[in-house]
């Protein structure tokens, strides 16, 4: 096997423009999940995938490595087709790069689950859902898990009418760590978009529409995205208040990351 991960980013985000650059301790967002996933160890090799010149040439200043895809895309997995279409891979993780809390452990855990079973189609990093307001926050994506750890639906407010108590036993949160075994990711992109993923703007619903297998990869804690500018702020306390998000922080700043 041979598994690298590729973080896809523009800069034309709707709700916060911009947001991928935007600093976090005098460095950018997407360059904190990219050193992240080099700290991890578990891939043959990183990549931004990206159609903005002014991101790849912010990436190439800190030696990371960057491949050029159209304008044209309209979500990460199919900018990540695009730029992994010639590379020499058998499964690809796509890192959102809206996720400057990554954790390496994290990484891992998804990486050991492709090992586990490698002619598995995808997987997906869930994590729990904390608090009963979280069901019907629309600015990030929940799924429904089956006791195999199949995902069998992703949704932005929930569908369920169960005590909380229950329903976190089988919703959780989808995180920015999703995997493709090369070929089926190939595959597919190249199938139209299904009607689920277009009217909720949820990619991973084509891969269930479609009837293939999306595999829940459990880890622990959930930990928050940027997806609005006021998002910035819980990440940042996190950074200040969480000993081992301030760890990192402290290796990141204090070494280089050139590839």
């Amino acid at each position: 096997m041979k598994i690298i991960a590729v973080i896809p980013a523009h800069m034309a985000s709707v709700r916060f423009p911009r947001k991928i650059l935007f600093q976090f301790h005098g460095l950018p967002m997407i360059e904190h999940v990219r050193r992240r996933a080099l700290l991890s160890k578990a891939f043959d090799d990183v990549f931004v995938a990206t159609c903005d010149e002014e991101i790849a040439s912010v990436i190439r200043s800190f030696g990371g490595k960057v491949i050029m895809t159209a304008n044209t895309h309209t979500n990460g997995t199919s900018r990540v087709a695009e730029a992994v279409k010639d590379i020499d891979c058998t499964h690809v993780v796509l890192l959102q790069g809206d996720e400057p809390l990554l954790l390496p452990d994290h990484v891992n855990q998804l990486v050991d689950a492709i090992k586990q079973n490698p002619q598995g189609e995808s997987w997906n990093a869930t994590g729990p859902i904390d608090t009963e307001e979280e069901l019907d926050r629309h600015s990030f994506v929940k799924c429904a898990v089956s006791e195999s750890n199949r995902i069998i639906f992703c949704f932005r407010r929930s569908p369920a009418y169960s005590d909380f108590e229950k329903k976190q036993t089988f919703i959780r949160k989808i995180l920015g760590l999703i995997a493709f075994r090369k070929d089926f990711l190939q595959e597919i992109v190249e199938m139209p978009v299904s009607r689920i993923e277009q009217y909720e703007f949820i990619e991973q619903m084509r891969v269930i529409e479609n009837g293939f297998t999306m595999t829940s990869v459990p880890v622990t804690p959930s930990l928050p995205s940027v997806n609005e500018p006021a998002e910035a702020d819980i990440v940042l306390d996190y950074i200040r208040n969480i000993p081992v998000q301030e760890n990192l922080l402290n290796t990141i700043m204090n070494n280089e990351f050139k590839q």
